[in-house]
């Protein structure tokens, strides 16, 4: 199939199956017109790749688990190397999220701040000359 109907059959734009296809996680045959050729296994390898873009996983990871996935969903088996992978991934989200959460809090904070000083105009103006007063 070419890559308009792989699209269809999975809600993939072309511009995101040639970026997987670069990537190593898809692999296509070239017509002598230079198109590209799906066969019907690309549909099932499409949905994994989403489902494991979905868990966070980066396409580096997913080049690495893909090999050993089953199933659409996917389903991967609970080898060493696997789940160390994943666990690391897992503690990159967590640290993401934790710096995240810090950013939020900090923000949070000058808000409130912010709030507290009143609802004065930025920068505050001389009235008689609508100019910036200085610092």
């Amino acid at each position: 199939m070419r890559i308009g109907e792989l699209g269809r059959r999975t809600g993939v734009n072309a511009h995101q199956l040639r970026y997987y296809e670069a990537q190593g996680l898809l692999e296509a045959d070239r017509r002598a017109n230079g198109y590209r050729e799906y066969d019907e296994n690309a549909v099932l390898r499409v949905k994994q790749i989403r489902h494991l873009l979905g868990a966070g996983l980066s396409s580096e990871d997913i080049a690495y688990l893909l090999p050993c996935a089953v199933g659409e969903t996917p389903e991967l088996p609970g080898c060493t190397e696997l789940l160390d992978a994943m666990r690391s991934r897992l503690r990159r989200l967590d640290d993401q999220m934790a710096r995240l959460a810090q950013s939020r809090g900090a923000l949070a904070n000058y808000i409130d701040a912010a709030e507290q000083m009143g609802s004065e105009s930025y920068p505050p103006f001389d009235d008689a000359e609508r100019e910036p007063v200085p610092a």
